[in-house]
């Protein structure tokens, strides 16, 4: 049990508010009831397309035998769809076009692993993968964040000067309200709990960042790098909150005050 899940069980028992249907009984009560990383968490569309694809649409409780080697392909799936995610971001936005052509060529050998059957991606080795993946990543947010101009003449170093390294920080619990973060390395830096109300993160690159429970209140996240839905749903917000167009304003926010 922890402070996300109200609940704990063994990896690889269904969830206990699983229904016959493969719904959940409490999906609009989840966060009242103590399941706020259940409306935070995102697979990337690994499960459907374990489920759907990978064992052409056989269920586990029809065919018991499956249930091991279709958990295990999911967590093998869903690294390979975030890093498809990951890969498709870099390879659209206007900032990063000189590591589109690379960013093309990794999806594309991404994708084929994605599409091996069960016994192929049970041996596959993903860390091979994400060492091609990374470096090419980490060009696209210096790109995004070169190409963020600073907010004023007088922005150099210091936390709350923009353009600054805080590539995992520890920066759990800070004050970082109306801190200038524009064009700022954050890549897995724990935010934990941080007050980064009313901050500046335009081109700044999140890739990996922990953002559980940070509030981004009326905090600018409109042109940042790599930001996922699972940090947002994660985060606080309010409707003041700029986020990427992509992205969709979590539920839970708009129960918030402006502020």
């Amino acid at each position: 049990m922890s402070s996300d899940f109200a609940v704990s069980k063994p990896a690889g028992l269904p969830c206990p508010n699983l229904l016959a249907d493969h719904r959940c009984g409490i999906h609009v009560h989840l966060r009242d009831r103590g399941f706020p990383g259940c409306t935070a968490f995102d697979c990337f569309g690994a499960g459907q397309r374990v489920i759907q694809v990978t064992f052409a649409g056989r269920d586990r409780r029809d065919d018991p035998g499956t249930a091991a080697d279709m958990f295990a392909v999911f967590g093998v799936m869903r690294q390979l769809h975030e890093l498809l995610w990951y890969l498709a971001e870099a390879a659209s936005r206007p900032e990063t076009t000189a590591v589109h052509a690379e960013a093309d060529r990794l999806r594309s050998d991404v994708g084929r692993a994605a599409s091996g059957d069960a016994a192929s991606l049970l041996v596959l080795d993903v860390e091979t993968l994400r060492r091609a993946v990374v470096p090419v990543l980490r060009r696209a947010g210096d790109l995004v964040r070169s190409a963020t101009p600073p907010k004023n003449a007088a922005d150099a170093g210091g936390p709350r000067a923009g353009n600054t390294d805080l590539a995992g920080a520890d920066l759990a619990g800070a004050d970082l309200r109306a801190a200038n973060l524009r064009g700022s390395d954050l890549r897995g830096a724990c935010l934990i709990g941080a007050d980064l109300t009313g901050a500046d993160l335009a081109g700044a690159t999140l890739t990996g960042a922990d953002l559980r429970h940070a509030d981004l209140a009326g905090a600018d996240l409109a042109t940042v790098a790599f930001l996922t839905r699972f940090q947002i749903g994660a985060a606080r917000g309010n409707a003041r909150t700029r986020l990427p167009a992509a992205l969709e304003r979590p539920a839970h926010w708009t129960a918030r005050r402006p502020g």
